[in-house]
């Protein structure tokens, strides 16, 4: 039995014992699932929290005045969350991912944003160029429509820029992953001392030299670092924007790593925690060393990269490069939740929504998710 005390803001529940009696929540949904409990919610509550003891044997809790949040300097006030549609799905072979932004928005995203005391701004779907015949090709690399995805993104990481230096959070919706190379590049010329969290099943840090499919939205990170010598068309605009170092990244969720790839992570020693780390220790764990490793102060503005097919097909079936074995519902929203806590998340994506890869239902699981 649940009942919900809206003038307390707690969930109380009965047949439980005493020390989980009241637990404070910001409650939007409730379910049971694999034996868990699961809030719909992508975000923690900023205001409400527990804090369990050293011997874990109670749970304190606490809350905090709204206006005791703290806002970090890189953030303006009132804190503003800047929604930036990029409908764009030529980074991979697949229709469907441009639909993302539009789903979203009608799922009631900026409804979602405001309840976490953000402000929610408008900033409509990016305009860019389809592919052309007459694009210009790369000299001797198969990469599907390379000139395209360059200037899309290099049209994103000016949007990008110029919200961060207003103080904003902008939120790019996709969009196939590939949009992630301007999203972060303008994120990067912005606030140079950002470090990246890049939830995905897929490392993607291909290179073009050895990519096994030539798809772009499986090499961004490569061209954030710079790690590749070819010299793409639509691609130059790169040069003004400051690189990602390995040192300000690390990849969460992996499963499903090329060859190329494997080599690449070993040779930078980039933080790297697939399946097996989060089966090993619990998500709670590797969340926690993610943090520590990329800024132990936590003092450096996050951005967090969030590919839904980190998340089991199982919980997310509307994607395009489906990996089973992945993060459960509530391993999918405690990444989120835990970059959140740390007040410090400045940008983010969400990307690789693919509605016409699952039927109605599933389209609507993934988006709710």
């Amino acid at each position: 039995e649940i009942r919900c005390t809206k003038e307390k803001n707690m969930l109380r529940t009965s047949h439980v014992s005493s020390k989980w009696a009241v637990l404070p929540v910001q409650l939007r949904a409730f379910t049971r699932t694999n034996r868990r409990f699961a809030m719909m919610s992508t975000m923690c509550d900023p205001v409400i929290g527990t804090i369990l003891s050293e011997s874990g044997s109670e749970i304190k809790h606490h809350v905090n005045a709204p206006n005791t949040v703290n806002i970090p300097d890189f953030l303006s006030y009132p804190r503003t969350c800047s929604l930036v549609g990029m409908p764009f799905s030529w980074g991979q072979p697949r229709g469907g991912t441009d639909q993302g932004p539009d789903l979203l928005r009608k799922r009631g995203i900026s409804d979602f944003i405001t309840t976490l005391e953000y402000r929610v701004e408008e900033a409509g779907d990016l305009k860019f160029q389809e592919p052309q015949r007459d694009d210009p090709l790369p000299d001797g690399y198969k990469i599907p429509n390379c000139y395209a995805v360059g200037q899309a993104c290099k049209l994103l990481a000016e949007k990008t820029y110029h919200l961060a230096k207003e103080g904003k959070l902008p939120l790019v919706m996709g969009g196939d992953h590939s949009i992630a190379l301007g999203s972060i590049a303008g994120i990067l010329k912005a606030r140079p001392d950002t470090v990246v969290v890049w939830v995905d099943a897929h490392a993607d840090i291909n290179t073009p030299e050895c990519s096994p499919s030539g798809n772009l939205h499986g090499m961004p990170i490569s061209f954030l670092m710079g790690l590749s010598a070819a010299k793409l068309p639509g691609f130059d605009w790169l040069d003004d924007y400051p690189r990602l170092t390995s040192e300000n990244l690390a990849l969460v969720g992996l499963r499903d790593v090329d060859p190329g790839e494997r080599e690449i992570l070993r040779k930078h020693q980039i933080p790297s925690y697939s399946m097996y780390e989060v089966d090993k220790y619990g998500i709670g764990r590797v969340m926690e060393h993610v943090l520590k490793t990329l800024t132990p102060k936590n003092d450096k503005p996050i951005h967090l990269s969030y590919d839904i097919d980190a998340v089991d097909p199982e919980h997310a079936p509307a994607t395009g490069t489906m990996v089973r074995g992945g993060f459960t519902m509530r391993e999918a929203h405690f990444v989120a939740e835990r970059v959140a806590e740390t007040g410090m998340l400045g940008s983010m994506d969400i990307v690789e929504v693919n509605p016409l890869l699952s039927n109605p239902d599933g389209a609507d699981m993934t988006v709710e998710l």
